[in-house]
């Protein structure tokens, strides 16, 4: 496969997968059957098995016992619920639940809830999400320079073997990256948490 087959594929891929629009969102409240259906819905492009789920209602009770999701109203799931479990399901596939804890309550706490006050949890999921487009870009121009790496390593070698051994250096750069990527955002959660025990550290 050349460069521009590979990234032709891989933009097809991409343009499958879409984050789900804070206008789409319902802006009434669900109960769990609706909230579990409008996720699996939605997010189903994401899926990599046809039979997998989403988010399940056994996920979204522990999240709530966790104290990683605020408990819903009368059994009922709001809007910011909904922006919360969407931020959970990207972050539960790289993160431990303590990691996502310690990244998400700090935000649950100041602006869930908090609809007016001059920011809420839409305001900062439209400026996250916000930042999309062009780094899916940067992910595609990373992807190609790791592909034309990959596709140089074992010369002299011709046929299968050589298939497979340049796919398995690709993949080997792909896992280093999400490797390092992983391990600098739990140095960062690990500042906070300092930073959270430490009174002087807040002071500044």
């Amino acid at each position: 496969m050349n460069t521009k087959q590979f990234l032709s594929d891989i933009l097809d891929e991409f343009n499958k997968i879409d984050y789900v629009k804070p206008e789409d969102i319902p802006n009434i409240d669900l109960y769990m059957d609706q909230v579990t259906t409008f996720m699996d819905s939605q997010l189903a492009t994401s899926k990599r098995h046809e039979d997998d789920k989403i988010l399940t209602k056994t996920m979204i009770n522990n999240y709530a016992k966790n104290d990683l999701l605020p408990p819903p109203e009368k059994k009922k799931y709001s809007k910011e619920h909904v922006l919360t479990l969407i931020f959970i399901y990207y972050f539960k596939s790289i993160l431990s639940i303590s990691d996502i804890q310690s990244i998400l309550n700090p935000i649950t706490d100041k602006y869930f809830g908090k609809g007016s006050s001059e920011m809420s949890l839409e305001d900062i999921y439209k400026e996250v999400f916000g930042l999309e487009h062009q780094e899916t870009l940067n992910i595609m121009k990373d992807l190609a320079k790791k592909f034309n790496t990959s596709m140089k390593t074992f010369e002299g070698m011709e046929g299968e073997d050589a298939e497979l051994l340049r796919t398995f250096s690709f993949i080997c750069m792909l896992s280093y990256d999400v490797y390092l990527k992983k391990t600098i955002i739990e140095r960062i959660v690990d500042q906070m948490l300092h930073e959270e025990k430490d009174p002087s550290k807040k002071e500044k």
